[in-house]
């Protein structure tokens, strides 16, 4: 009987140890996170600070640089079109011309006076004889606008863009200009300089006058950038030489290399044997233009305008 007594006392003692130890484990439980919950608070709070970090990011402070459009550019001026050989000599007042042959913009700006006083362009795009109609003088066109003052003796149909260079000959890139100067002075020098260089950037000319009755300018002022280098020169409309010789600088007798070089032969020129060169036949032999009339070249030319120059 005691024996017996003995074993339900320690049946019930187990019984009791292991509630207690059930009861424990539920109250461990129960002060745990679950796992999966943890991880989603976490996401949900770096979550929202990536997006507090996005919206900084997305929202920088840019500054507009502002360009100078055309109608800025034109404003007080009055935009017309004029065919590029237009041999009337007559210009609008106020009005902005595109003087550029084909697609080039060469900006050619009047006064109230009808005096044309301003010719920019971003680019000077040289001629290029082999997509471009141009005619065996080196021209667009046969000949140039008859700006008042040209019919003068000494005085040339001077473009303020050559031809050469990209320019038309209507007037408004005709002015009247003293012929040495126009074909051996400044204004040549400046010509051949950009297409010795093959082009030029930031192109500006200014033109004066000595009033407001005259289209004959006084004189110019021309700046551009020629291979990183910004040019400025200004030249009055003058000849040149005569200036020269009023301050002593001509005292020697001038060189006459280039008009003593009489070959005469032009068969290595000449490519098609008919005794006349063309200005193709020039370039392709290796000469620059224009060709002056102190060349040996000159004499189997064809000098339409009679100006002393072909293709220039």
């Amino acid at each position: 009987m005691k024996k017996k007594m003995n074993y339900l006392i320690l049946l019930l003692t187990t019984i009791f140890m292991v509630g207690c130890t059930n009861v424990e484990d539920a109250s461990i439980t129960d002060g745990k996170t679950d796992p999966e919950e943890v991880t989603t608070a976490d996401a949900n709070n770096n979550s929202e600070k990536e997006e507090d970090t996005t919206k900084v990011v997305d929202e920088p402070v840019v500054k507009k640089t502002p360009t100078e459009t055309n109608d800025d550019l034109f404003s007080g001026y009055k935009h017309i079109e004029v065919d590029g050989g237009d041999l009337s000599g007559d210009r609008e007042s106020d009005v902005v011309v595109d003087i550029g042959y084909g697609d080039r913009e060469y900006w050619a700006f009047t006064n109230e006076y009808g005096q044309l006083v301003r010719v920019i362009a971003e680019e000077i795009i040289l001629q290029n004889d082999s997509n471009e109609p141009v005619l065996s003088s080196g021209r667009y066109y046969s000949d140039e606008a008859k700006v008042p003052g040209v019919e003068s003796d000494v005085l040339d149909e001077g473009h303020i863009i050559a031809d050469s260079l990209g320019g038309v000959s209507n007037a408004y890139n005709i002015t009247p200009q003293e012929s040495t100067l126009n074909r051996h002075g400044d204004q040549a020098y400046m010509e051949n300089g950009i297409r010795s260089a093959g082009e030029a950037t930031n192109f500006e000319a200014i033109i004066t006058y000595p009033n407001t009755e005259t289209q004959i300018p006084s004189s110019y002022q021309y700046t551009y950038t020629l291979i990183g280098n910004e040019i400025a020169d200004t030249f009055d409309n003058v000849n040149p030489d005569e200036v020269n010789e009023s301050l002593g600088l001509t005292d020697s007798e001038p060189s006459d290399s280039t008009s003593s070089n009489t070959n005469g032969d032009i068969s290595s020129v000449d490519t098609n044997g008919n005794g006349q060169v063309t200005i193709k036949e020039a370039k392709a032999a290796g000469f620059s233009m224009p060709i002056t009339s102190d060349h040996w070249l000159y004499p189997y030319m064809r000098d339409n305008d009679g100006d002393g120059m072909v293709g220039e």
